[in-house]
């Protein structure tokens, strides 16, 4: 499992921008200079502008001239100012486009689009604006509206029109505002709160009362600004309410109150669709009833006008110039405001993908910081919550990783224990699974059957046994499918190549803990040795009996017949005397006899080794040289492939070994006619320098195939003359070497007889 990249920054924080090299901060200092060097060159250039606007033949009070002045130089600060960030946010991202910076393309999208969204409009908004002040100044200034002015003479007419317009664009615009807020309710208290905040949110200088009439029942409902709230409002007659109705056109009435006179438009609002049907705008303008002032109102409005006829073309430059400076201030603005939202947009992004980024890497520790509760912060606390989920999943990952490896480790050490124990024990163990398939070979079974264990394992048991074998396996499986037992015990003879064994074979099925089979399993136990022992105890015994029962009658008659022979001499004297032949072949017979029972006691009573440091070499040389002495007509060699070490084992007795087997080798080759005879008798260790071979090799006739398994066993004898207990001493005194003792043929012909005997380092006293 990877663990957490690690950082060299804080948790928590991801760049925004890759560090800039020296050259690159350098080039961006640059474009930053040249950014203010354009900014400053354009102060003479508004300078001369507002030097212009000021120096009108036209002399205005001071309080305009101030007005005016404090104006132009703050429009002129503020385009300056915004100016300057725009080209600066350009800049950089003119340099983050040549620099190849994470989400530039994204960000130049963003700004072409906000510069296109407020160029085109600020543009088309700047003519249409100066084709209406240049209307609207020639419609100001227009000699009929001074003539009509100055010969008005119904001044309170005037006024009162003046007022019917006014309150019907009033009405028209509170249409307007009630069809785009889709009122389709009616509840009063609802609709009360509605026009209220009409009246202070949308005209402060518009209508003095709103009044909506929303059913048939004419029930009204009422709205007036602070200071009218206690002016009584006449009832509108219900043949008006009827006509709006009918006509659906507005009505303007003149109602009169005790505080004044009001001017009233009703209309009918065909948009708005509530349950109880349309709804009826009256819209009020309170009107005091003062016609003084109303004259001198208008007399003063006259005299402003002749005055600022005057002020006419500077007045008309002045709010083109004014114009020009707040349109480049709105296109500025609207071209910072979008470098302002692009960066909004794309710095949470350049977060996030160097974020996914890191976290593809393998970086879990850190959270982005929330900087707002739009979208993007949803997205950023998603994203964290993501991070710290997969920080958490991760860690249990980890632990859950621990505990497994932990786990496994123990079954490991369990499996590896529990394979030294299969591997060391003395029994063989071949166990498979349900298809048959070999899946564990221990070393006894290796070592008995004379098989590699790589080669067997996951095969089954069927392609790489000898079919005997498989077959009793077939055997053992199908007895316990037939039974249902779970397991069985037999008592084998199996003969491994050409060796006969005695094997207790035990066949057992395994079963889990819900009785699901999971295989066998094979464990036999080697008897032959046991056995081999057993009967060799039992002829021991039997010997012992036989001579104690044969030794005692063999004196008496022995001394009866040779006191026969010296108690009458004459009768020996006699030419083909039959007393003579018959007591001579008594004695002889006796002395055989005595031979014999001296073998069983022998055999019988075997005398415990005596263990201490000898040369092998020395004694096996020894020996043969004895031989090689009385058996002139036989070739005898010996050597030793490499040396033998001095080690302990008992001297007198594995001499005793190798005289029995140097008689029957030469006593075989006398019976036989061979050409040549000869005998080789060699010495060598085995590879883990652990163990040495004496080998004894004849080239005489050899020994059959079934007469090598009983070759060690007491009583057998392929001689005329013998009693069956050379090679069964033999091999006692091997075993009580605790070594094994073997016999193959020969090549071209003869046989060998191999002691293998364990090296017992000692050094010599």
């Amino acid at each position: 499992m990877n663990k957490t990249t690690q950082n060299s920054q804080r948790p928590g924080s991801v760049w925004e921008k890759p560090p800039l090299n020296p050259a690159q901060r350098l080039q961006k200092k640059k474009i930053i200079r040249l950014v203010i060097l354009i900014c400053l060159a354009l102060l003479p250039l508004f300078a001369w502008l507002e030097k212009n606007l000021l120096s009108s033949d036209v002399t205005l009070p001071i309080n305009s001239n101030l007005l005016l002045f404090g104006i132009i130089n703050l429009n002129v600060l503020l385009v300056l100012l915004i100016f300057f960030l725009v080209l600066r946010n350009l800049a950089e991202l003119l340099f983050e486009s040549r620099q190849k910076f994470l989400g530039f393309k994204l960000k130049t999208k963003l700004v072409t689009s906000f510069i296109c969204l407020s160029l085109i409009p600020a543009v088309l908004l700047f003519f249409v604006a100066l084709q209406f002040i240049s209307t609207s100044m020639d419609y100001w200034f227009n000699t009929n509206i001074e003539r009509s002015l100055q010969e008005s003479l119904e001044l309170a007419k005037s006024v009162r029109q003046e007022q019917k317009d006014q309150v019907k664009a009033a009405s028209q615009l509170v249409e307007e505002f009630l069809s785009k807020k889709r009122l389709a309710t009616d509840d009063p208290i609802t609709i009360q709160k509605t026009l209220e905040g009409i009246l202070a949110s949308y005209f402060v200088n518009g209508p003095d009362v709103l009044s909506l009439i929303i059913n048939e029942q004419n029930i009204e409902v009422t709205a007036s600004v602070h200071d009218l709230k206690e002016l009584i409002l006449p009832v509108i007659p219900i043949s008006t309410l009827h006509e709006v109705r009918e006509r659906k056109e507005k009505i303007i009435l003149i109602q009169e109150s005790p505080q004044g006179d009001l001017v009233r438009c009703i209309a009918l609002l065909p948009l708005v669709q509530p349950p109880s049907g349309q709804m009826i705008l009256i819209t009020t303008r309170f009107i005091k009833d003062e016609q003084k002032n109303r004259m001198a109102l208008i007399t003063k409005g006259i005299e402003d006008y002749r005055q600022l006829k005057h002020l006419k073309k500077p007045f008309k430059f002045w709010l083109l110039a004014v114009l020009l400076l707040v349109t480049l201030l709105i296109v500025f603005a609207a071209v910072w405001f979008g470098f302002y939202i692009a960066k909004g947009i794309t710095d949470p992004i350049n977060k996030l993908a160097i974020a996914t980024k890191r976290v593809a890497e393998g970086d879990l520790s850190f959270v982005l910081e929330k900087k707002a509760d739009d979208e993007m912060g949803l997205l950023v606390e998603s994203f964290n919550t993501m991070t710290t989920n997969l920080n958490l999943s991760n860690t249990r990952l980890e632990e859950v990783h621990e505990a497994l490896q932990k786990s496994s480790q123990e079954s490991e050490q369990r499996r590896r224990y529990t394979e030294i124990i299969l591997q060391n024990v003395a029994a063989g163990v071949i166990s498979l699974d349900n298809s048959g398939r070999i899946t564990t070979i221990n070393r006894f079974a290796e070592k008995l059957l004379h098989i590699e264990k790589d080669f067997f394992l996951n095969h089954s048991y069927q392609e790489v046994l000898f079919k005997g074998h498989a077959d009793i396996i077939t055997g053992f499986i199908n007895e316990l499918s037939i039974t249902g037992r779970t397991s069985i015990e037999q008592h084998l003879k199996l003969s491994i190549l050409k060796e006969k064994f005695s094997l207790l074979v035990n066949f057992t099925r395994l079963e889990d803990e819900n009785g699901n089979s999971l295989g066998f399993v094979l464990v036999f136990d080697n008897l032959t040795k046991l056995e081999k022992m057993q009967r060799m105890a039992a002829w021991r015994e039997v010997a012992r009996r036989i001579a104690h029962e044969i030794k005692n009658p063999l004196t008496p008659i022995q001394l009866s017949a040779q006191r026969l022979r010296r108690r009458y001499p004459e009768i020996l004297n006699e030419e083909n005397s039959v007393f003579d032949q018959c007591t001579h072949t008594i004695i002889k017979q006796v002395d055989e006899l005595k031979r014999l029972v001296s073998e069983f006691s022998q055999f019988a009573r075997m005398p415990k080794i005596q263990q201490a440091a000898a040369n092998l070499g020395k004694i096996t040389k020894e020996v043969l040289f004895l031989y090689q002495e009385a058996h002139k007509e036989i070739l005898f060699s010996c050597k030793e492939t490499e040396p033998v070490p001095i080690f302990s084992f008992d001297e007198e007795q594995i001499k005793r070994c190798l005289i029995n087997l140097l008689d029957n080798a030469v006593a075989v080759l006398a019976d036989d006619s061979t050409i040549g005879p000869t005998i080789d008798i060699s010495l060598s260790l085995n590879d883990e320098k652990e163990s040495v071979f004496i080998k004894i090799a004849d080239n005489g006739p050899g020994i059959p195939e079934d007469d090598k398994p009983k070759l060690f066993e007491p009583y057998f004898s392929t001689k005329k003359t013998g009693t069956g207990l050379g090679l069964a001493i033999v091999s006692t005194i091997v075993a009580d070497h605790n070594g094994y003792i073997r016999v193959q043929n020969n090549t071209p012909h003869g046989s060998i007889f191999i002691i293998e005997l364990p090296l017992l380092q000692q050094q010599p006293s």
